[in-house]
């Protein structure tokens, strides 16, 4: 399993590949094309959430695990995080994942997994990483939903598109402001983040029971 790392002197971590900052530009590829196999780079995926934001205005959407549902609400003045969050729903690219990193009173984190399903999905997905949209004015209050960015010469914080974490410290994580996107927050089911807060972790601070997800989009 890999787990990614925060705390109030470490920023999420992930090991990846040096990528440049891709430029804002047209694409012609659109959602059906994709559904006939287009594999997202770092070349082509602002381009294309670009375009599957305009396209895609859902912004909510239920997380539901063993304990409850989240829902979350996400921030349309964060198109491509949103898109993104969107995109992979709709693959069902979180399904049967889990929450795989607890932090007692500051954070549970998901999305990640290195089973066969998930690293086949993410292989058809393709490999990616999106840029930092922090000048929204979003803090990372209480429930709010982020982005790790990835660790290895990564001066830009370009975040892992696959993986997310919830803010359950109160009243916020304040201290990730300007390095992480908030990009949504949890309208329902805060009860549930704070009881996923509080399972048993092992020394990788990863829950003893495994705490799988899967999401929909709600209207």
């Amino acid at each position: 399993m890999v787990l990614l790392v925060i705390n109030c002197q470490e920023k999420p971590k992930k090991k990846t590949i040096k990528v440049k900052v891709p430029e804002k530009k047209q694409v012609k590829k659109t959602e059906s094309k994709d559904q006939k196999g287009i594999v997202l780079n770092d070349n082509n995926a602002i381009p294309f959430f670009y375009e599957y934001a305009a396209k895609n205005k859902e912004n909510k959407v239920r997380i539901i695990t063993q304990y409850g549902n989240i829902d979350i609400l996400l921030y349309n003045n964060t198109p491509y995080h949103r898109a993104n969050f969107i995109y992979l729903t709709k693959k069902k690219y979180f399904d049967g994942t889990m929450f795989h990193r607890v932090v007692p009173k500051f954070i549970i984190q998901g999305g990640n997994s290195d089973n066969r399903k998930s690293m086949l999905k993410r292989r058809e997905i393709g490999r990616y990483l999106l840029p930092p949209d922090t000048n929204k004015a979003h803090s990372h209050h209480r429930g709010v939903i982020s982005m790790p960015s990835s660790e290895i010469d990564n001066p830009h914080k370009l975040a892992s598109p696959y993986e997310f974490f919830i803010v359950q410290q109160s009243p916020g994580a304040y201290h990730l402001d300007g390095n992480y996107t908030a990009f949504g927050e949890v309208i329902s089911g805060m009860e549930v983040v704070d009881q996923i807060n509080q399972l048993e972790v092992d020394g990788r601070e990863m829950p003893i029971k495994n705490t799988y997800i899967k999401t929909e989009i709600i209207r």
